[in-house]
């Protein structure tokens, strides 16, 4: 099956992911774009699970004051290189993680962070990670997406491991 150079340059607008992953994925959706989106997650989620064991320590703490100054919120976001952690997509995906904790007020980065005690408490335990750990939540600005999808897809496109560090939430009252 030929894919066309537009659909491969319309993929690529809306995943950032390369051409070549692009075009790989378009060919193994049979051209269907969903598909092939739904693919390039997938793929950057295992690229994410396979460079876990590699160091992380360089990035960038980005701040966020919601409008009228009730809510503010620090975001520790770590990556390998300075190149990624001045690249404007990282900038981006940090003021976009940091919005995403102003509005929703996770608790917790990860379910591995949330404390065996409190989650023992949890009635619906699932529905608990989901609403106060972070990379469970349903992204504010694209609701296809989780936290860890998005993250996911960053690290494929940049290739090196990125995490989420820490965060504070503020809150006037």
């Amino acid at each position: 099956m030929t894919i066309s150079v537009e659909i491969i340059k319309e993929l690529r607008n809306l995943t950032a992911a390369s051409i070549a992953d692009c075009k790989k994925a378009l060919e193994d959706a049979g051209g269907n774009l969903e598909k092939a989106q739904e693919i390039l997650r997938k793929r950057g989620l295992e690229k994410a699970a396979s460079k876990q064991n590699r160091s992380a320590k360089e990035g960038r703490v980005e701040a966020y004051i919601h409008h009228g100054n009730k809510i503010g919120v620090l975001v520790e976001l770590n990556c390998e290189t300075d190149f990624v952690a001045k690249n404007e997509a990282f900038a981006q995906f940090a003021k976009d993680i940091a919005m995403q904790i102003a509005a929703l007020a996770p608790q917790y980065v990860s379910r591995e962070d949330v404390p065996e005690e409190i989650l023992a408490k949890q009635l619906d335990k699932e529905q608990f990670v989901k609403s106060f750990c972070l990379l469970e939540q349903t992204f504010i600005k694209d609701p296809s997406l989780t936290i860890k999808d998005y993250l996911g897809s960053l690290i494929a496109k940049f290739n090196e491991k990125i995490v989420i560090k820490q965060f504070s939430r503020y809150q006037i009252g």
